[in-house]
C-alpha cells in the first residue's frame, strides 16, 4: 500500500470511528434527557414552579431533537452507499443540526410566553421540593454534557501538514461535526436553565422574590434564543454552499497561480463547496500559457490537499502575452 493511500485509509478509519461514537453518545444522551424530562415536567406541575416547568419542557424538547440527532447519524450511514447522493449523505447530519436549532428557538419563545403568563398571574410555589428537582436535573445535564463534550472536542480539530515541490505547506483547520454540536448545545442550554432555575427558586424561597422564578424562564430562554442563532448560521452556512470565504479556497489559488509573475496560471472562475465534516469539491476554470499545464497536472497538485476530494478542472491555454484564452 502507497503511503497516500496508507494515509487517506486512516484519515477515513479515524473519521469514521469517530462518527460512530457520536452517533453512540447521542442516543445515550437522548434516553438520559427523556427520563429526566419526565421528571421535572411532573414536579414543575405539581411544586407550581414556573422555572422548573420551563426547564422540562425544554428538555422534552432537547430529547426530541438529541432523538433528530441520532436518527440523521442513522441515516446518513443507512445511505452511505446509494449513488444516488453525488457526494455522499453528511448533509443529512446537518440538516439534523439546522432543524434542532430551529427547535430551540421554538422552545425559546414557548419559555418566554410561559414565564410572561406567570408574572401576571403568580402563583404559590413549593420551593425546597422543587429545588431538590431543579439540582437532580443539573446532575444529568452536566452527565450528559460530559458525554457529548468528549465526544466533541475529540474531533474538534484537524490539520496536517505536506511536502511538495513548491515547499513546505502547514495548515490547521476547525472542521466541526455539526450534527453532534447541536445536541451539545442543546445539553448546555438545558444545564444553564437548570442553573437559572436553582437561583429563582433559592431567590424565591430565602429572600420572598416569587418573581425570579418567571423572570429567570425569561433570561433562560435569551440565552437558549442565542445559542440557537449561532448553530442556525453554522448549518445554514454549509447547507447553502457559502464556503467561499473559507481558507481552502486561498489554497487553492495558492497552489493553481504559482510560477512566473509574467507566465502564471490565472484562475477565471472557482467554485468552491463542502461535500463533507471534512472534505471540499471545487471547479475551476483556468488561463494559462503553458500547453504542458493539463487538469491533470493541476489535480495532482491540488492532492496536497487531501480534503479536496472531487476536482473538475477547465484549462484554457492562450499564446504569450494575450490577456485571456482562445475559445
Amino acid at each position: 500500500m502507497h503511503t497516500e493511500d496508507l494515509s487517506h485509509w486512516i484519515h477515513e478509519h479515524i473519521f469514521h470511528t469517530r462518527q460512530e461514537a457520536a452517533e453512540r453518545s447521542t442516543r445515550v444522551v437522548m434516553w438520559i434527557t427523556a427520563a429526566m424530562m419526565v421528571v421535572e415536567i411532573a414536579a414543575g406541575w405539581w411544586f407550581n414552579s414556573m422555572a422548573l416547568l420551563a426547564d422540562g419542557w425544554h428538555m422534552s424538547s432537547h430529547a426530541f431533537a438529541i432523538g433528530l440527532s441520532a436518527m440523521a447519524y442513522a441515516a446518513a450511514r443507512r445511505y452511505a452507499s446509494d449513488p444516488r447522493f453525488a457526494f455522499g449523505t453528511w448533509k443529512i447530519e446537518v440538516l439534523g443540526g439546522f432543524a434542532s436549532a430551529i427547535f430551540l428557538l421554538c422552545v425559546a419563545l414557548m419559555m418566554v410566553v410561559g414565564s410572561a403568563e406567570r408574572i401576571l398571574s403568580p402563583q404559590a410555589i413549593q420551593y425546597q421540593e422543587a429545588i431538590v428537582v431543579a439540582v437532580l436535573g443539573l446532575a444529568v445535564n452536566v452527565a450528559c454534557a460530559l458525554i457529548l463534550g468528549k465526544a466533541h472536542h475529540h474531533g474538534h480539530t484537524h490539520g496536517h501538514g505536506h511536502n511538495h515541490d513548491h515547499g513546505t505547506h502547514h495548515h490547521a483547520h476547525e472542521h466541526h461535526d455539526l450534527n453532534l454540536k447541536s445536541a451539545y448545545l442543546h445539553v448546555l442550554a438545558d444545564a444553564a436553565t437548570s442553573v437559572l432555575a436553582i437561583a429563582a427558586l433559592l431567590g424565591g424561597w430565602m429572600l420572598g422574590w416569587q418573581w425570579m422564578d418567571p423572570l429567570m424562564g425569561i433570561v433562560g430562554a435569551a440565552l437558549v434564543a442565542l445559542w440557537a442563532k449561532g448553530l442556525l448560521a453554522d448549518t445554514a452556512k454549509v447547507l447553502l454552499d457559502r464556503e467561499m470565504d473559507h481558507p481552502v479556497v486561498d489554497e487553492i489559488r495558492e497552489v493553481v497561480e504559482t510560477g512566473p509573475q509574467d507566465g502564471a496560471p490565472r484562475i477565471a472562475d472557482l467554485h468552491v463547496w463542502r461535500v463533507g465534516q471534512q472534505a471540499y469539491a471545487c471547479a475551476l476554470t483556468m488561463v494559462t500559457h503553458d500547453r504542458a499545464l493539463t487538469p491533470d497536472v493541476v489535480r495532482q497538485r491540488l492532492s496536497v490537499h487531501e480534503e479536496i476530494v472531487h476536482a473538475t478542472i477547465e484549462v484554457h491555454w492562450c499564446p504569450q502575452g494575450q490577456g485571456r484564452a482562445d475559445t
